[in-house]
């Protein structure tokens, strides 16, 4: 089945965790020391290897905006899938925030004491699965790799999890599971329909293609609703965004912190990709056919997308706000940032359907997705031309460029302070045992350093100009307001509450009455500062996010080419 040997960069980039994984984990149990760094060693090549990868895409424009590292061979001929990997500026991206966090992710696991080959493989393990969807272009390669995502995590909150770890791992399990049964059914579906799982193929022939059965029986809905359904489902469970978010809080809440960091840092990021990857380019019609329930009151899928963006900003703010779970209010924050993401792909929907009806001569279509009302007598055609100008859509594309990139933007730069801020919940957590807020209280004096650090974390975590948070969030915003201007201001609610949460934060750990239950604990059983081991696990994070901050161009450069090719149907 395997016949692509000699492997190439990008396969090799893939594999070599899993060949690490297999290694570690076959080492007897006392073998601590060296699991861990062979396990750290690896993960230190890998990072060295998407980082060469990432500059070379970066260093020919050409290759942003095509495919670079493409692979392809002969892999299951039976059902005419092929071992198909490459990457654009959007996959570049995305594997070199992997590469970035899984070495810091082992480092900080060097905590754990129990079962630690078992632990440090399933960690190589989960790479794998993280850096094969990034690179997949085959549906049966990309969803093999989206379900080995899923099987390490699980292990790693149910064995080395907090308390109530089975019932978080089995929550995530069959929340993720139910997502995954979806998007088998629609990658059948669109593959033996084809008689090809060839990504770039797909989206060249699926959008167009007829059936001879076009609507089910019992409902007047298009049989490839059902195919987009499943996609959607299972990214949205995955991003997660309102109302399939339920399973995060307790599977961060429960996860060992290195667990918590990946979780937040790419797993996330993995939903938001499958639309940029699959369910956008493939259903581009679907996402900007207007329905009218009542009469004048029409919407689009774009449109209900943004309104799901719209709730988990909102919502997410204000669970967090409610926490006094250290760890639980991150977990929500993550649900309120990771709604402007949601919220850049309602955008990027409804640009790449307006793109591919004014390019298949679909007026009808067009006339929707541009909000323009079609008298009666009148074809589509003639009023679409006399209303849509080269003007009008160019100001449409700009605006969904720039919020396309801010929500790719916003998956790197969440991932940068999400898993610093987790890093820090769980050191403390490990230290004094509690993730209780209204337990602590003027900590400052006996942990400074911790409270800098955390302070700055907080303020990445916010948004604040300067710190990479902002880049992403302003670049959303600012691309949506054209198309979604009543989404926008309702999204200015959720970022002044998260202005309120992180305060609250802050103000309960580090100020307020001083606890001295926690002085006499610092003297007398584990000193709660932080330690030279995460200092050295947190410390690249927080040159990443001063310098994307300040210069966020290193990044976009990468980020746009990959998403103008994304937008025109590349």
């Amino acid at each position: 089945m395997f016949d692509f040997l000699p492997v190439d960069f990008l396969t090799t980039l893939i594999l070599l965790p899993l060949i690490g994984a297999v290694i570690v984990f076959f080492l007897p149990r006392e073998q601590v020391k060296l699991a861990r760094w062979i396990a750290l060693s690896i993960s230190l090549v890998v990072l060295v290897m998407a980082i060469g990868l990432f500059y070379v895409v970066r260093a020919d424009p050409l290759a942003r905006g095509e495919w670079a590292f493409e692979e392809q061979a002969t892999w299951f001929p039976l059902i005419n899938s092929t071992w198909h990997v490459g990457v654009d500026g959007l996959s570049a991206t995305m594997i070199l925030l992997t590469g970035l966090l899984m070495p810091l992710a082992i480092l900080v696991s060097f905590e754990i004491e129990d079962r630690v080959p078992a632990h440090m493989a399933l960690f190589l393990f989960l790479e794998t699965g993280m850096l094969g969807v990034f690179a997949a272009l085959d549906l049966i390669v990309f969803f093999l790799f989206w379900e080995i995502g899923l099987v390490p995590m699980y292990f790693l909150i149910f064995l080395w999890g907090g308390e109530n770890r089975r019932y978080a791992a089995n929550k995530f399990f069959l929340y993720t599971m139910a997502g995954s049964l979806g998007l088998l059914l629609a990658i059948q579906f669109i593959g033996f329909t084809l008689g090809t799982f060839d990504i770039p193929a797909a989206i060249a022939q699926w959008p167009t293609k007829t059936f001879d059965t076009p609507k089910l029986a019992f409902m007047a809905w298009d049989v490839r609703y059902f195919a987009l359904l499943g996609f959607v489902i299972a990214f949205l469970i995955k991003i997660p965004a309102w109302p399939f978010h339920t399973w995060l809080p307790d599977a961060h809440t429960e996860a060992p912190t290195a667990g918590s960091m990946i979780l937040a840092g790419v797993l996330l990021k993995l939903g938001a990709y499958g639309f940029l990857r699959l369910a956008i380019p493939l259903f581009p019609a679907e996402w900007i056919a207007v329905r009218e329930p009542i009469q004048g009151l029409g919407y689009n899928l774009a449109s209900i997308l943004g309104f799901l963006a719209v709730a988990g900003i909102i919502l997410g703010a204000f669970a967090a706000w409610g926490q006094d779970d250290f760890k639980r209010l991150v977990a929500y924050s993550s649900v309120n940032h990771m709604g402007f993401v949601v919220l850049g792909l309602a955008v990027a929907a409804l640009m790449y359907g307006t793109v591919w009806a004014a390019d298949n001569n679909k007026y009808e279509l067009l006339a929707g997705a541009a909000g323009i009302d079609v008298p009666e007598g009148q074809s589509a055609q003639e009023k679409v031309e006399q209303m849509y100008t080269q003007e009008r859509f160019a100001a449409d594309w700009e605006n969904a460029e720039i919020a396309t990139n801010g929500a790719v933007m916003q998956m790197f730069t969440h991932g940068l302070s999400s898993a610093g801020m987790f890093l820090l919940a769980g050191a403390l957590y490990h230290k004094a045992h509690t993730r209780d807020l209204r337990r602590f209280g003027g900590l400052w004096d006996i942990i400074p350093v911790f409270g800098a650090v955390l302070l700055f974390m907080a303020m990445a975590n916010l948004g604040l100009p300067g710190l990479s948070g902002f880049v992403g969030e302003f670049l959303v915003v600012s691309g949506s307001f054209n198309a979604y201007p009543v989404y926008v201001l309702l999204a200015m609610i959720g970022l002044l509450t998260t202005g309120i949460y992180i305060l609250k934060a802050i103000q309960k750990l580090l100020h307020g009455p001083y606890n001295e239950e926690w002085a006499e604990y610092d003297r007398t059983h584990h000193r709660l500062e932080i330690s030279r081991r995460e200092m050295f696990a947190i410390a690249p994070l927080i040159v990443l996010i001063v310098i994307t901050g300040l210069y966020p161009k290193w990044v976009l450069d990468v980020i746009n080419d990959g998403v103008i090719k994304f937008l025109i149907g590349g």
